[in-house]
This record gives C-alpha cells, structure tokens and sequence, in this order.
C-alpha cells in the first residue's frame, strides 16, 4: 500500500477508535499526551494529534500485534502510516 496522509490519518483514527475500547490503555494514553477525553473529540482531525496517537500505539509492541490483529492490518502499518504524518521522516545520520 501506498502510504498517503488520508490513508495514515484514517488508521490513526481506527487506532484512536481502537484505544477509547481498551479501559486499561486509555488512562495510559491519555496521562502519557497530556491529553483529556475532549482533546480526544476535538484534536481528533489534527495530523500531530494522529501521530501522537500512532507515537503511542508504537511504544509497545504487545498493543502493535492487539490493534494490527483486531483490524486485520499488518504489523507494520502503523510504523508506515506514522512516516507518513507530521515528524515521522527517518532520520538518516550518515
């Protein structure tokens, strides 16, 4: 697949959509961002806020394998998907 910024802000949204279901992620990711369950409504459709999102999805990779396994998407999505947003370049230092 070819990773464009609606295809990376649409699985970001299904992640944000997959966390708010989780009850013991959800009070992790919102005390990790700083995040309040009305930024969750109203930051929604910001590109940084997704890649926030995406940031803390990737923090572990157990949650990686729950969300890419209840979605049927590859594991490797959301790391493509968040090259994709804001700040997610590689960084190449040689």
């Amino acid at each position: 697949m070819a990773w464009t910024v609606e295809n990376a802000e649409t699985l970001a949204l299904q992640v944000l959509a997959w966390l708010v279901s989780q009850d013991d992620l959800l009070p992790v990711f919102l005390g990790a961002t700083g995040a309040d369950e009305a930024d969750l409504r109203h930051r929604a459709a910001e590109p940084e806020f997704l890649s926030a999102v995406l940031d803390f999805l990737m923090m572990d990779d157990a949650w990686v394998m729950q969300f890419c396994d209840a979605q049927g998407v590859a594991y490797e999505a959301p790391m493509q998907a968040r090259m994709s947003l804001p700040g997610g370049a590689q960084v190449h230092w040689t």
